[in-house]
């Protein structure tokens, strides 16, 4: 397997229009080619810059998860401390865990910040939605989203050997007509969200979350959020 390290954007899409497949720092993709065979040509994002970038509204898809740091929402921050061990996280990247990953553990973070990603294909840059990017899983250069008035996230303990641990994450945003609240949940291997305007009333607010499609969850999976989202309408604005 020839390896490409391109250090611009064109040149990865030279790459791509060759015919090379993208490879980050998941193992699983490793492990996969190790079972089905390797590809001829593969290419890393490794040392494009546009890949690379780390702010506050903005992740590149090669950042590895060990450098994700305050500089963006608390939400994002604590997903990606959560992710493996100290070692997986010096290796994985966001691209990875977001498309090349079944468990996804940034992806209710990505939801509730309501990021962008810009994807490159052969033909050139665009901009999609998170939808696309983990169904159809073009080459993500970077996500991007507007900063939240106060966030958060919780990943509850698993079990050995058992289904993925419930990951509940959520944003607050200011807006003129009200507060907006995003909520997302990763059940199982799936990941639902619901967008509402806070009441002035917590209970209001969680009333009008139960409308949405969270309102399917078990019991369990309904009171971590209860109890996320009143703790988030009430603390002080931290992001």
């Amino acid at each position: 397997m020839l390896l490409r390290l391109p250090t611009s954007v064109s040149e990865t899409q030279e790459c791509l229009a060759e015919g090379a497949v993208p490879i980050g720092g998941a193992t699983l993709v490793w492990a996969t080619w190790q079972r089905d065979g390797f590809p001829d040509l593969a290419v890393s994002l490794r040392e494009v810059p546009e890949a690379n970038v780390l702010g506050r509204e903005s992740v590149g898809a090669a950042v590895v998860l060990h450098r994700i740091d305050d500089r963006v929402p608390d939400v994002l921050r604590l997903a990606a401390a959560t992710v493996g061990t100290g070692a997986v996280r010096r290796t994985a990247t966001v691209g990875g865990n977001i498309v090349g990953s079944t468990l996804r553990c940034l992806l209710p973070a990505a939801l509730v910040l309501d990021a962008r990603a810009t994807v490159l294909e052969p033909d050139g840059v665009r901009e999609t939605d998170l939808g696309e990017l983990v169904t159809k899983h073009p080459l993500l250069l970077s996500l991007h989203w507007r900063t939240p008035i106060a966030s958060a996230y919780r990943k509850l303990p698993g079990e050995a050997g058992g289904p993925p641990p419930l990951v509940v994450a959520s944003a607050r945003y200011a807006e003129d007509a009200g507060d907006r609240l995003r909520v997302a949940v990763r059940d199982g291997y799936d990941v639902l969200s619901g967008t509402i305007t806070c009441a002035p009333d917590p209970e209001e607010t969680l009333h009008a979350l139960r409308t949405t499609a969270l309102g399917d969850l078990p019991i369990p999976a309904w009171d971590a959020v209860r109890a996320q989202v009143t703790g988030l309408l009430s603390c002080p604005v931290t992001d």
